[in-house]
């Protein structure tokens, strides 16, 4: 077996385990009682696959003997031919900041890879058991998946090792059905007392919802992942899963408006109260903390629309300090430009109609976290509803597959807009987290890799030559919501807050294979 070189140690990643699942087609004749599964304490370890560069290297695996007897006669007559398959996986570009090795890290796995014994074309690898597709440790490790970058993660995790659905179909089916059966009374029983698995009822969970969840998990290198019916309802939900009634809560000036009404109207219905702050604002947060026995800081990092930045390490350790979790909304920066989970923060949630699912055809959010917290928001969240459609969640995995490809061009995309509607005699104002004339522009370059796909600014006039200035553009469709492979235009004076009386003429634009000249 030709192992290319290779830049990363062997990685593990965590297969999703409350089913039985076979990753891959097992063509080593191994009766199917006998064969490997993946169980709930056991994890598949794929410790030949690296990558290096930028992309995956080429691998060739040799069949084992038997395998042209495991076709059909049928697929014989076509595939005699074949004893050696190549497996070649698309590259993509990374950044310079995705979280490549070191040197001395590229140096020990070609060494790994230089010793790895081989015999008849298959190698053998120590402290694991080789099924011919698939090798199964007993150890986890989240730091050392396989899955060693953004791109690998966004396509494979939660399908390539395993997954709860028991089928060799590259893409995920989706499972429509709003009940699970039990093949006896006394297996519904042992549901009941935890000694066997199901989702019982399509609130409580689905299998091809799983693979959604259990993929975002990976990309935000979080314990567990909630996805609900739309970004709105993890918002909503999660603030009342977690703050008790009579609780008091921080949040920001500038967020989006929705959120801000639910704090201002609903939660004090609760009892629970609000300080609003500056997402700039420290030594007001810190005061907030002192004065109150606050159970929440939450905010967008960046924000909506000024796509202001909040520090996330440094309010993540003054609020904890105080005994405060801080959940950060992270929808305008995407998992793959900025990791508030590594940052510090308890919780990051997305609105994953937007850059997740990113083709302006799904509604949808998600929660991550430790277990434990989002057990908690989990069991409120089946109580009120608010489930994601199974045939949602297959737009969601399918659209995380070009993630990675999507957000790196639209981050390129959005920056050379901001600069050039920087330099416009007629534009007042740009608002963009790559600009070195963003308030928080520092604080970004710190936690984000790139800056995002929306850049808002003001033109040099007033509502009138804002409506004639977005009337006159050709590719932005004038629509609410961002994220898409679709340009937009949005005015939030009119769109977001008409009844509000705004004196403020912000234009949002979501930025994607724009061209610069449409001004």
């Amino acid at each position: 077996m030709a192992v290319s070189s290779c830049s990363f140690p062997p990685r593990v990643f965590n297969a999703y385990s409350s089913f039985e699942c076979r990753s891959d087609p097992d063509f080593s004749g191994t009766p199917a009682g006998e064969k490997p599964r993946i169980g709930s304490n056991r994890r598949v370890t794929a410790s030949l696959f690296c990558t290096g560069g930028g992309g995956l290297s080429s691998l060739i695996f040799r069949f084992p003997p038997n395998f042209v007897r495991q076709l059909s006669v049928k697929a014989r007559r076509n595939c005699s031919n074949i004893g050696v398959a190549q497996v070649v996986a698309a590259s993509w570009s990374n950044g310079p900041t995705s979280g490549y090795p070191s040197s001395a890290a590229a140096a020990a796995c070609q060494a790994a890879a230089a010793s790895v014994p081989v015999s008849d074309g298959v190698a053998v690898v120590e402290g694991c058991i080789d099924n011919d597709s698939v090798q199964i440790g007993d150890s986890y490790d989240s730091k050392t998946s396989f899955l060693s970058s953004d791109g690998s993660i966004t396509v494979h995790a939660g399908e390539r090792l395993g997954r709860g659905i028991v089928t060799d179909a590259i893409t995920t089916p989706v499972v429509n059905t709003s009940a699970y059966f039990f093949k006896k009374t006394q297996e519904l029983i042992d549901f009941k007392e935890k000694r066997h698995t199901s989702f019982e009822y399509g609130r409580y969970g689905n299998p091809t919802t799983v693979v959604a969840e259990e993929k975002i998990s990976a990309l935000e290198g979080a314990e567990s992942t909630l996805i609900m019916a739309s970004g709105m309802c993890a918002s909503t939900v999660m603030l009342m899963a977690l703050v008790p009634a009579g609780g008091h809560i921080v949040t920001t000036t500038d967020c989006y408006r929705k959120t801000r009404i639910f704090i201002e109207t609903i939660l004090p219905k609760m009892g629970i109260s609000a300080t609003v702050i500056d997402p700039a604002d420290v030594d007001g947060l810190e005061s907030a903390l002192n004065k109150n026995k606050v159970s929440l800081f939450f905010t967008e990092s960046p924000t909506n629309p000024f796509l202001r930045c909040v520090d996330i390490e440094k309010v993540s350790k003054l609020c904890h300090s105080k005994g405060t979790l801080v959940c950060i909304d992270g929808t305008f920066a995407t998992p793959l430009n900025q990791k508030a989970l590594a940052l510090g923060a308890d919780l990051v949630l997305h609105s994953a109609t937007k850059f997740i699912g990113g083709h302006n055809d799904v509604l949808a959010g998600c929660i991550s976290g430790s277990e434990k917290l989002v057990t908690e928001i989990r069991t409120l969240h089946h109580i009120l509803g608010g489930t994601l459609n199974p045939n949602a969640a297959y737009l969601i995995i399918r659209g995380m597959k070009t993630l990675h490809l999507r957000v790196q061009q639209q981050n390129s995309t959005a920056l050379r807009m901001a600069e050039v509607l920087e330099a416009h005699p007629r534009v007042k104002r740009v608002y963009y987290p790559g600009l070195p004339s963003h308030p928080e522009h520092e604080i970004a370059k710190r936690q984000m890799t790139g800056f995002g796909g929306v850049v808002s600014f003001e033109v040099d006039g007033d509502l009138t030559t804002t409506i004639k200035f977005v009337d006159a553009l050709k590719i932005p469709y004038i629509a609410p919501s961002f994220g898409g492979c679709e340009s937009i235009v949005d005015p939030p004076a009119i769109m977001s807050y008409w009844y509000d009386n705004l004196s403020i003429y912000i234009l949002l634009l979501f930025i994607y294979l724009v061209p610069v000249n449409i001004l």
